[in-house]
């Protein structure tokens, strides 16, 4: 019974971990698409029959999305977004290298399952969102 209590005292650092660990790695995507001005992956976008403009959202969903995450803020939004984009990622890019071959799925559908995670618990009390909301209505 004492380790359960403990387990359940560290819920907030293991919200806090999952929203950096993912954020970091959209954030640091999504910003090599921001330095290419998102043109590869226009082409990519384009090349899977999808309109040009979606590589756009997908670049703010990895690189502002990430930001917002490691911060904590909007995150339920941020993350959802981050699941969408890496949900389309996994089906027409990954899914046919399999799951561990060159290009598999394995990595992006991990960061999506954290991704989903956060849009279902939020944020955690370790985040802005908790800050706002607290001092907001506090």
């Amino acid at each position: 019974m004492a380790t359960m209590r403990f387990l359940n005292a560290l819920q907030p650092l293991g919200l806090l971990l999952m929203r950096v660990a993912a954020g970091a790695v959209l954030a640091v995507h999504g910003w090599y698409k921001v330095l290419d001005r998102a043109q590869g992956h226009v082409h990519l976008v384009e090349s899977l029959h999808l309109p040009g403009w979606l590589a756009y959202l997908s670049t703010a969903a990895e690189f502002v999305g990430g930001l917002f995450l490691i911060a904590g803020l909007l995150t339920r939004l941020a993350a959802l977004a981050a699941t969408i984009d890496l949900g389309v990622a996994v089906a027409l890019v990954h899914w046919p290298h399999g799951l561990t071959g060159p290009g598999g799925y394995q990595f992006p559908l991990a960061v999506l399952a954290l991704c989903f995670a956060l849009v279902t618990f939020g944020a955690g009390p370790l985040s802005m969102d908790r800050w706002l909301l607290h001092h907001r209505w506090g």
